[in-house]
């Protein structure tokens, strides 16, 4: 039994030998930029959060808007749509920074990189949740609607009590996935200097000339931050089918 301990003892010597003498692994660096590195995981959080939670509401008036029987009403929101589905989010981040904001924003700090990344997101994920709030609203069975109207509600209230509650539960898998690719989309803000995770890993390469440190740390980084949301949705999703096979 010892000699098998001193076996893997040995192998774990050598692999610790070999990162941080033949690769040469900066751990001193890591240490160094850590609290900076935890800083941008917090504006990357915040982006993704304040992006999350203007797109799930632009996103349910853009739906509504895509939904309506007039098609005066209805094409101006399937082109908003069609254009941020169609063009690519980096293009839509430098438009907004260097087109949009500079018309509210004066220079050129955190603060307007910071809230051009999030308009930029917000944008982006409000035109793919119209289309999964639309998809979630007409799964619903019409006579749901027929039942709601014979019971005296008016077209909002229907849409509010019945329809909405039921397809809600039907979009949190696919709500789900759009909200881990915005955590990960927003790794592009660091292309106009927002102060994000990626914006300090790529700060660390420059200055040091290292690659593999900074980009691994921010890879775990982003590894939980996902694997934590995904084991969130999956335990909403649980509940919520255990509430309906009671």
């Amino acid at each position: 039994m010892q000699g098998i301990k001193d076996f893997f003892s040995n192998i774990w010597a050598a692999i610790y030998d070999w990162i941080l003498n033949d690769l040469e692994i900066r751990i001193d660096v890591i240490i160094d930029y850590f609290p900076l590195f935890m800083k941008g995981t917090l504006y990357t959080l915040g982006i993704s959060i304040s992006a999350i939670v203007i797109g799930c509401i632009l996103g349910l008036f853009i739906a509504f808007g895509r939904l309506s029987p007039y098609s005066i009403i209805r094409l101006p929101f399937v082109w908003y749509i069609t254009f941020f589905r169609g063009t690519p989010l980096l293009v839509q981040i430098f438009i907004i920074y260097l087109g949009v904001a500079p018309l509210f924003i004066s220079g050129a700090g955190t603060t307007k990189a910071v809230i051009s990344a999030i308009i930029a997101l917000s944008l982006n994920s409000a035109a793919y949740l119209a289309e999964i709030y639309r998809a979630g609203i007409q799964s619903i069975d019409k006579g749901q609607i027929e039942a709601g109207r014979s019971l005296g509600m008016n077209k909002v209230q229907t849409m509010w009590y019945i329809v909405l509650p039921q397809s809600i539960k039907r979009m949190i898998p696919p709500f789900g996935n759009e909200f881990i690719t915005l955590v990960k989309d927003s790794s592009l803000a660091s292309a106009i200097a927002a102060p994000e995770i990626l914006y300090w890993a790529r700060a660390v390469n420059t200055r040091f000339f290292i690659t593999w440190e900074p980009f691994i740390l921010i890879s775990l980084i982003y590894l939980f931050i996902t694997l934590s949301l995904t084991y969130l949705l999956n335990y909403i999703e649980r509940r919520w089918n255990i509430d309906d096979n009671r």
